[in-house]
């Protein structure tokens, strides 16, 4: 399982970190206050240009795949079970492109 946190550094662009994998277990079985959620999919495959997070969330994809690109070339892939807090609501912003993917929005904020 990949748990990573894709954010907005000081310099406008956005960037993951990994959690710490000792730590993600404690992280994950604490409960922790949501606003909404929210389940789509994407089955025709696209690409989502430069966007942020319209707000603070868990992304967990539950099928498929999305591939998480940077303004610097990097990119990240989530498969399912793997989880990102998406906090980029400022900056470049990231792009997408899913595969068949159907994933679980649970906002923050």
């Amino acid at each position: 399982m990949k748990f990573m946190r894709l954010y907005a550094g000081s310099d406008g662009q956005s960037h993951f970190e990994e959690f710490d994998k000792a730590k993600a277990a404690p992280f994950l079985n604490d409960t922790k206050a949501a606003t909404s959620y929210l389940i789509r999919d994407d089955f025709a495959p696209h690409i989502v240009n430069f966007h942020c997070a319209p707000r603070r969330r868990f992304v967990i994809t539950l099928r498929g795949s999305v591939k998480i690109g940077l303004g610097d070339g990097s990119n990240e892939t989530f498969q399912p079970g793997d989880i990102f807090l998406a906090e980029d609501t400022t900056g470049q912003g990231h792009t997408a492109t899913p595969t068949n993917w159907i994933r679980l929005y649970v906002n923050l904020d």
